[in-house]
């Protein structure tokens, strides 16, 4: 089982920048397909960026241009860069990993990954 966790999070105006960072630990794959899921408040989780074994990447809609997923394999870590923050990306950022291929599976859907951290909390304020 692998151990992950975020750090990066806080507070930030409109239009600010932040980089959230997850150290995975454990039983580490060097090919795991990990991810970024945002939990707004009231809502549900939602996949925000993936990537794949091979480097590929995936974002959501409402992220993507902004947003930037990438992973360091030789440090265990996974980041993600944020720009041009809004209000609604307000919520608890959480990372995940599975030690399986994505194969056919949704890479931003939360069935897909097996291990999560305890997630960071992002505040954008106007």
């Amino acid at each position: 089982q692998v151990q992950l966790v975020e750090s990066g999070g806080g507070s930030v105006q409109v239009g600010g920048s932040l980089t959230l960072s997850c150290v995975a630990s454990g039983h580490i794959y060097s090919r795991y397909p990990m991810g970024w899921f945002h939990q707004a408040p009231g809502r549900e989780r939602e996949g925000v960026a993936t990537i794949n074994n091979d480097g590929t990447t995936y974002y959501a809609a409402s992220v993507k241009g902004r947003f930037t997923i990438s992973k360091d394999n030789a440090m265990h870590t996974l980041f993600l860069k944020m720009n041009s923050l809004k209000p609604e990306d307000t919520g608890i950022y959480y990372c995940a990993a599975d030690r399986f291929e994505l194969g056919v599976r949704d890479p931003l859907s939360s069935d897909t990954f097996g291990n999560w951290g305890q997630g960071t909390q992002v505040t954008v304020s106007s």
